[in-house]
């Protein structure tokens, strides 16, 4: 009998798992490539002494990033940095990074540190960003990060894979993260529970990287196990140039070919005929700018429902919204323009990369004649930790991909999530604003 076809989960689990192939609903013990955390690290300490080992089972495939709370903003938060500092010492952990270096879904795509076909095992709920670049990203708890620290594997449940395929050209002020508030007002929070969601069609494919990390983050809210979009020649030369730029190669063209030839190799690909939970259309041509209203990810209605709703703080940043693009789209709503005087704007690049390349082509001096206002790479005021987060009663337009009660600092704000675009729009005009208001001639 010739073997069933497979979707990208099956494959990417079979191959975690060194099983030829996986039936969905089945329990594997599958070994991560990379085992992520962040400044969660300390307590997920505290729970693997609890095995009674002195070393970890592989310090080479652990990532650690100090990115939630940086810099310290108490001497609680700093006790905490600095054990996990002596934790990294003590294990030899050389994927360390440091306060300001940006946050850990971003830095690890920067330093291609996963690439296609790989499994990556974060403790942090968006790791579905990997899918991106075709990798298996999921989110575990602190408990099962001790467990793979202590033995190097876990044991995960073959999900149902939902297949999503999105055709059709986005508008001119329509992003990716339109598409996914759009895909998650339409099927819930939870439509894709514990669901491998496999994003397809035209419209992902004409997506820049940068869009593609968007819409496979926000999957994370859509209730996704892990999310994938299929590798393509863009996606391996992005991650050969960043693996040379990490080894310090001189051998460019040869070494940047061999690169890109073996990253292709490990990619992985859906098998046509592959079983499917369900599949389901968008055509991204029909969106206009969306915006999730408090306090529910899919809550969502077109801007221009909310052109009356006032804000008292716009924010651009998180692993969803941080990127250069998404700097550039601020850029080009702001630039020789003034944030209204009743609205404060806040921008916190995802990582100490995209914030000096922002500073190179001019976007930072720029935004900061406008009214803008920079903080550190890193999440800050996203879970509501420093760097802006709400006073009660106050009314937040965010690039974020959370708007739950309490998540910046107070249950008695509000929160709406919206595009790099509308964010600058409506920091101009201290509205919820469409970004055609702001722009046109």
């Amino acid at each position: 009998m010739p073997p069933k076809p497979q979707t990208f989960a099956q494959k990417a689990l079979a191959r975690a798992a060194g099983l030829d192939s996986v039936e969905v609903g089945e329990i594997v013990d599958a070994r991560p490539n990379v085992a992520l955390s962040h400044d969660n690290s300390a307590a997920i300490r505290q729970i693997w002494l609890q095995f009674g080992q002195s070393k970890v089972w592989d310090s080479a495939r652990m990532a650690i990033t100090l990115d939630h709370a940086v810099p310290a903003p108490t001497s609680r938060h700093a006790q905490n940095h600095a054990d996990i500092r002596r934790f990294v010492a003590e294990q030899g952990i050389e994927n360390f990074f440091e306060i300001g270096t940006g946050i850990c879904h971003q830095v690890l795509s920067e330093e291609a540190l996963v690439v296609p076909g790989q499994l990556i095992l974060g403790a942090g709920r968006h790791t579905p960003h990997f899918g991106w670049m075709g990798a298996f990203g999921a989110g575990v708890g602190r408990s099962e990060m001790a467990a793979i620290w202590a033995t190097g594997e876990l044991w995960l449940r073959v999900p149902e894979t939902i297949q999503i395929e999105i055709v059709g050209q986005l508008g001119e002020w329509v992003s990716a993260k339109d598409i996914a508030l759009g895909i998650i007002g339409s099927l819930g929070a939870d439509g894709g529970l514990y669901r491998c969601v496999e994003l397809v069609g035209e419209g992902v494919a004409d997506l820049s990287l940068s869009s593609r990390m968007t819409l496979a983050n926000m999957m994370a809210e859509f209730g996704a196990k892990c999310s994938y979009i299929e590798p393509d020649r863009k996606v391996f030369s992005y991650l050969a140039e960043a693996r040379l730029r990490r080894t310090g190669s001189k051998a460019r063209d040869e070494a940047l070919h061999s690169q890109i030839e073996e990253l292709a190799r490990h990619a992985l690909y859906p098998d046509a005929g592959a079983t499917y939970e369900k599949r389901h259309h968008f055509d991204a041509a029909k969106l206009q700018p969306q915006v999730a209203c408090p306090h529910s990810v899919d809550r969502t209605v077109g801007v221009d429902e909310l052109t009356e709703v006032r804000i008292d703080q716009a924010f651009l940043g998180t692993c969803t919204n941080g990127r250069l693009e998404d700097i550039a789209i601020v850029h080009r709503v702001l630039a020789g323009r003034r944030v209204a005087a009743s609205t404060r704007l806040l921008i916190v690049p995802a990582s100490k990369r995209v914030f000096a390349e922002a500073m190179k082509r001019g976007y930072v001096s720029d935004l900061l004649d406008a009214g803008a206002v920079f903080g550190t790479p890193g999440c800050g005021p996203c879970m509501g930790n420093h760097q802006g987060v709400l006073a009660p009663g106050e009314v937040c337009i965010s690039s974020a991909n959370r708007n739950f009660k309490g998540r910046m600092g107070t249950p008695h704000a509000e929160i709406y999530l919206a595009s790099p675009a509308v964010v600058a729009a409506s920091a101009l005009t201290g509205r919820i604003t469409a970004p055609e208001e702001v722009t046109r001639a």
